[in-house]
C-alpha cells in the first residue's frame, strides 16, 4: 500500500515540477492558436480550458489505461515504476509536444509535423503508418464494447448487431463539428472514468486487499521478459503513440498556448493515476499475477474488469465497470475515426469545412473499419501496441528535431531526446522478438535493439552540435 502511496505523490510532484521544465523548453507565447486563428465551426473551435482538458482525457484514454494495466501488472509491481516515470519523463512531455508543436502549426498532424521536421520521406511513412494505427485503434476499440454488450443483451443483439450500431455512431462523431457531439459528451465521461478509478481505489483499500510494494523482479506467468515486453503492454498509462494523434484535435481548440501544459501534460498525468490504480487493483484481487493472468485469458480484458468492479464495489460497481468498458473505448475509437479524416484530408487537400468533402473521406474510411472488425482481438492488440510504440518513438523525435530547429540549447532538447532514445531501443528490440515480429532471441534482440537507439541518438548528437555552431557564427 505505501508503494501505491507514493507513487500517486510523485505522479503530482512530476505534474508541479517537470511539467514546468517542459514548459519552459518549449516557451508558450501570445500568438493565436489555431482555434482562435482559424476557427473554421467543425474542427478548430475554441473550448474552455477544462473542457478540453477532460475531452483530452478521453481521446488519450479510453479502455487503454486500464486494459493495458491489467496486462501489465502480469508482470508484478514493478509495473508501477514504469507508469510512474514513463508518463512523468515520456508519456506527458510526448503529449505536451505534440499538442504545442501542433498548435504551432495550424493544428498539423504528427503526419505533417513529421514532414516538417524529418522530412519527406518521413512525413509519407507516417502519412501511412499513422492512419494505418488509426485503424487499428478504431476497430479494437468496437470490438470490445460489442463483445461485452452481446453479452449483456438479449441473443438477438449480437455482436455483429453491435459492431454496426457503434460504427454508425462512429459515422456522426467523425462528421459532425467537434464541440456538437464530443465536446458535450466526452466532459461527462471523462468525469465517469475519473469516478471509477477513484472508487476502485476506495475498493481496494476498504475491501482489505494487499497491495504489493515495488519489486523489481519479472513475475509474469509466461514468463516474458520485462524488456521490451512490459513496456509495450502498458502504452496508453505511460506513454502511447497514438496520444501523438489525439493533442493535435485538441490542439485546434486551446484558447490559447498557456493551457497546454494543464490540457496535454495534466491529461497524461490524469491517465498514469488511472492506469496505476488498476495495476494494483488487478494484483491485489487476484492476489498473484499467475490468477491475474487466467482471469484475463479466461474472462477476457473487459470481463476480468467486470468482475473486479462487480466484486469490490457490488451492483454499482458493476454499472461503473460496463460503462467504463463500453462508453470508453467507443469514445477514443470515434476520435480515432475522427484523426485518421484529418489526416487523409491533408493528403488530399480537401477542405473540411464541407459536409460532402467529410463524407468523401469517412465513408470508405469507416467502411476499411468495419473489414478490419473480422480480425481476432488480440492480434489486433499486439500489432497495436507495437505501432502504437513506434508511433511515439518518431513523435519524441520529432520534437526533438523541431526544439534543435527554434534554437532550444542541446541540454534542453534532451528532454525528448532521451525518451526518444529509450522508445527506439523499446521498440526495435520488440519487432525483432515478438511473435508477431521476427522471432529472434534476446541475444540478437537485445544487442540490435541497443545498437539501433543508439545510432539514432549519435546522429542526434551530431545534428545538435552542428546547430549549435551554426547559432554561434
Amino acid at each position: 500500500m505505501i508503494s501505491l502511496v507514493i507513487s500517486l505523490i510523485v505522479l503530482l510532484i512530476g505534474f508541479l515540477i517537470y511539467s514546468r521544465v517542459a514548459e519552459k523548453v518549449f516557451s508558450p507565447d501570445d500568438r493565436p492558436t489555431p482555434a482562435v486563428a482559424i476557427n473554421d465551426g467543425v474542427d478548430c473551435v475554441p473550448m474552455k480550458p477544462w473542457r478540453a482538458f477532460l475531452v483530452q482525457l478521453l481521446n488519450i484514454a479510453g479502455t487503454g489505461p486500464i486494459f493495458g494495466a491489467l496486462m501489465g501488472a502480469c508482470f508484478g509491481p514493478v509495473v508501477f515504476l514504469w507508469i510512474i516515470f514513463g508518463s512523468i519523463l515520456g508519456g506527458a512531455v510526448h503529449d505536451y509536444m505534440c499538442g504545442m508543436i501542433s498548435s504551432r502549426n495550424k493544428g498539423a498532424s504528427i503526419a505533417e509535423m513529421s514532414g516538417l521536421y524529418l522530412g519527406n520521406v518521413v512525413k509519407w511513412g507516417m502519412r501511412i503508418f499513422s492512419v494505418l494505427l488509426l485503424l487499428l485503434t478504431g476497430t479494437v476499440f468496437v470490438n470490445s464494447p460489442a463483445a461485452l454488450l452481446a453479452d449483456l443483451t438479449p441473443d438477438i443483439l449480437s455482436a455483429d448487431f453491435w459492431i454496426i450500431a457503434i460504427l454508425l455512431y462512429y459515422v456522426f462523431a467523425t462528421l459532425l463539428p467537434i464541440d456538437k457531439l464530443i465536446g458535450k459528451l466526452y466532459p461527462v465521461f471523462g468525469v465517469i472514468l475519473i469516478v471509477m478509478a477513484v472508487s476502485v481505489l476506495g475498493g481496494t483499500i476498504a475491501g482489505g486487499y494487499v497491495i504489493p510494494e515495488i519489486t523489481l523482479q519479472d513475475l509474469h506467468p509466461k514468463g516474458l521478459p520485462i524488456w521490451p515486453f512490459m513496456f509495450i503492454t502498458v502504452a496508453c498509462g505511460a506513454i502511447s503513440g497514438f496520444h501523438a494523434t489525439q493533442s493535435p484535435m485538441i490542439a485546434k481548440c486551446i484558447p490559447n498556448e498557456k493551457t497546454g501544459r494543464p490540457v496535454f501534460y495534466g491529461a497524461m498525468i490524469a491517465e498514469a493515476v488511472i492506469a496505476l490504480v488498476w495495476a494494483a487493483a488487478g494484483v491485489a484481487f487476484y492476489g498473484t499475477t499467475e490468477l491475474l493472468y487466467d482471469a484475463l485469458t479466461n474472462l477476457g480484458q473487459s470481463g476480468t474488469v467486470y468482475e473486479i468492479s462487480k466484486t469490490m464495489l457490488g451492483s454499482v460497481g458493476g454499472i461503473l465497470a460496463v460503462i467504463g468498458v463500453v462508453i470508453c473505448p467507443i469514445t477514443s475509437g470515434d476520435t480515432a475515426f475522427r484523426s485518421a479524416r484529418l489526416i487523409l484530408s491533408e493528403i488530399l487537400h480537401l477542405d473540411q469545412k464541407k459536409l460532402k468533402n467529410r463524407l468523401i473521406i469517412t465513408i470508405p474510411l469507416l467502411a476499411a473499419g468495419a473489414v478490419l472488425t473480422r480480425i481476432d482481438f488480440d492480434v489486433l492488440w499486439r500489432y497495436f501496441s507495437w505501432a502504437n510504440q513506434t508511433l511515439a518513438m518518431v513523435a519524441l523525435w520529432v520534437a526533438t528535431a523541431y526544439l534543435l530547429k527554434e534554437g532550444a540549447h542541446w541540454f534542453q532538447s534532451l528532454l525528448t531526446a532521451i525518451p526518444a532514445t529509450f522508445m527506439s531501443a523499446v521498440s526495435m528490440t520488440y519487432i525483432l522478438m515478438a511473435d508477431e515480429g521476427f522471432r529472434l532471441s534476446a541475444s540478437i534482440g537485445y544487442p540490435a535493439g541497443i545498437i539501433f537507439a543508439s545510432v539514432l541518438f549519435a546522429f542526434y548528437v551530431i545534428k545538435s552540435a552542428r546547430r549549435a555552431r551554426c547559432l554561434h557564427t
